[in-house]
């Protein structure tokens, strides 16, 4: 983690040192003596010195190495405003003046790059929906169609699945709609799920949603079945060309340039789930992965993946899948009851391996900090093998308070929503692990559900990761443990594809929620613009009939848009506003109008006797 010091405006030369009126001259050009001007360079070099050693204590902002090229991620490490960057301390926040600072121009791109992040993160959060959508009667006018692509953009890649990896056969994690074999002795419900399968899975799932429909026309939400991640991973240890790589997303694309939907909205109602992470779909000249998201036709959909490109609005990080996959509230309910009673014999643990080539590398400090402490630290080496027996895994995590998080190939990291799924508490080391990946899934306050730690400090030797883990009390501790169990993890884990949920939302049912409420809401807002144009003319009275301003709402909004319209104002219990009355009206003089829609006009209307003439559809 590099720092990028923000420096302060120093005073400028004039104001520090004032010619005085009764300063002799200068000295003749032959003496011996420096020049004034050198006087004040070397008199300025302690007084720089202590600015900028002051500076150091005040004021700076934190930048991330990542993979994405030569830039970084650079930003605050909390949930705190763009003005309150994070320290060492996860609790500890600095305060910037804007108007007290000069940046160069690279730093205020990064600061842009911040406030991008900051200001994305929350748009997304907003799009959130506080209504689950499990029964047809809620999915009135939020319709999901699910396309029936040529088998070559999913099952058949399926297919390929004993030599999809040089070293193993993958064979076995394609059981059990994607969830793999069961693992009984973790309980009902669990089952060895590979990290990279979260395409297939959703398939399944969303096959049996309650707002399916098969007719294109009725959808408002299009969802593209393509498994882009397994696409990707087919290749990467296989000596091919890059237009290998790519082909099968750019026939994607033609394909849907077949499609009604597709074409009629540039793919801004579709969503595409891809179970890897960002930059493996944006090869820029490497060889890994291909360039399905650099697509031009792919700037439009929302693309949710396991890792997000962190300056792209419609990608959208959600959880890996993790082992768990409960059938109904009940299997959530029983877990629930296990995991927060699970005897906690290890303070912290870590489950990874070293980097031999980096020993500076966090991983390999975290790892001989563990085994400093073996009495309070337990150190699964997934060198050896071991991390491959999921069982393994989730046993240790039951049974630590603490589990360590670092980095390793990206910044996020599968074994997270393991470690969060089993109850142990993650220790996190880069924000972008977690902090600002899953808007919809973990809560802005990262405080209730995690510790962080400054991967510098602990690689400069400054933090004991254990040490600082013994200060946390235990009802701190409990605290967080309860909230992780009782309110998170149930929106972490993916339910088997015939799964319902009433009580509870799982990740599944918070990315669809969301998705239809964003969309619907994206809806509503055009339709109230085009109202707002309209409601700019006064309409008369219905009963002296038609006029100019009427005329003006059949040429500015369509059929279907009026009825939507009518539909949108007319919402709620109370009397329908003028607007609506009028569009009621403008719209019976179209075509007949949906009982629905005139059983409410009807009951709102104060020109009763008008609408009970509109005639009906059949």
């Amino acid at each position: 983690m590099a720092l990028s010091l923000l420096r302060r405006r120093s005073p400028e030369p004039s104001k520090l040192k004032k010619k005085s009126k009764s300063s002799p001259p200068p000295p003749p050009a032959t003496t011996c003596l420096p020049s004034l001007p050198l006087v004040l360079f070397i008199l300025s070099i302690p007084l720089s010195f202590w600015c900028f050693s002051n500076l150091l204590s005040q004021s700076f902002h934190v930048c991330i190495s990542s993979r994405k090229l030569t830039n970084l991620y650079c930003i605050p490490g909390g949930s705190t405003p763009l003005n309150q960057i994070l320290l060492h301390n996860h609790n500890t926040t600095l305060k910037i003046e804007d108007d007290d600072v000069l940046v160069s121009d690279d730093e205020l791109e990064k600061l842009n790059a911040i406030k991008d992040v900051q200001n994305q993160l929350q748009t997304i959060r907003s799009w959130a929906s506080n209504t689950s959508f499990t029964n047809l009667k809620a999915c009135e006018g939020r319709a999901i169609y699910v396309y029936d692509l040529p088998p070559k953009f999913n099952k058949d890649i399926t297919m390929q699945c004993s030599d999809m990896l040089p070293w193993t056969n993958l064979c076995d994690f394609f059981s059990n709609e994607a969830m793999g074999q069961p693992i009984p002795s973790l309980g009902k419900g669990w089952h060895s799920t590979h990290q990279y399968f979260l395409e297939p899975i959703f398939h399944s799932r969303i096959l049996n949603h309650p707002c399916r429909v098969h007719d294109q026309d009725h959808a408002k939400l299009f969802y593209v079945p393509y498994y882009g991640g397994l696409d990707v991973l087919r290749w990467h240890f296989k000596n091919v060309s890059t237009s290998v790589k790519d082909s099968l997303g750019a026939e994607l694309i033609q394909w849907l340039d077949t499609q009604k939907p597709w074409t009629m909205s540039g793919g801004k109602d579709h969503m595409f789930v891809l179970g890897k992470i960002s930059w493996d779909f944006r090869r820029s000249g490497r060889q890994w992965g291909s360039n399905f998201l650099s697509l031009e036709q792919m700037q439009a959909p929302y693309k949710l993946l396991i890792e997000r490109e962190p300056w792209k609005m419609n990608e959208i990080g959600i959880p890996h899948p993790t082992h768990f996959h409960p059938h109904s509230d009940e299997d959530v309910l029983q877990y629930q009851s296990k995991i927060i009673s699970s005897e906690r014999k290890n303070l912290v643990s870590f489950a990874g391996a070293a980097r031999p080539e980096a020993t500076e590398n966090i991983r390999s400090v975290l790892i001989k900090q563990c085994l400093d402490y073996n009495g309070d630290c337990q150190f699964l080496n997934c060198a050896a093998g071991s991390c491959v027996d999921p069982e393994m895994v989730i046993t240790l995590f039951m049974e630590s308070e603490f589990c360590m998080q670092p980095p390793g190939d990206s910044p996020t990291r599968k074994s997270v929503f393991d470690s969060l799924v089993s109850g142990c508490i993650p220790v996190l080391f880069d924000p972008f692990t977690a902090y600002y990946q899953y808007p919809w899934h973990l809560p802005e306050d990262h405080r209730k559900y995690s510790v962080f730690v400054d991967q510098e400090e602990v690689r400069n030797g400054k933090v004991n990761v254990i040490e600082r883990l013994k200060k946390i009390s235990l009802e701190e501790r409990k605290e967080m443990r309860r909230y992780i169990v009782y309110e998170l993890m149930p929106r972490l884990v993916y339910g088997d594809s015939t799964s319902q949920f009433q009580k509870f939302q799982d990740a599944f049912s918070v990315v669809i929620d969301n998705m239809i409420n964003k969309l619907a809401k994206q809806r509503e807002r055009k339709l109230r613009m085009k109202m707002e144009i309209i409601s700019s003319s006064s309409f008369e009275d219905p009963r002296n009939g038609e006029n100019d301003s009427v005329m003006r709402v059949r040429v500015l909004v369509s059929k279907k848009q009026l009825r939507q319209m009518a539909l949108v104002i007319g919402r709620g219990d109370g009397e329908l506003t003028p607007a609506a009355e009028q569009l009621l009206w403008a719209l019976s003089r179209r075509r007949p109008v949906k009982k629905v829609e005139l059983g409410k006009a009807r009951k709102n209307s104060k020109w009763r006797p008008e609408l009970q003439s509109i005639p009906e559809e059949p």
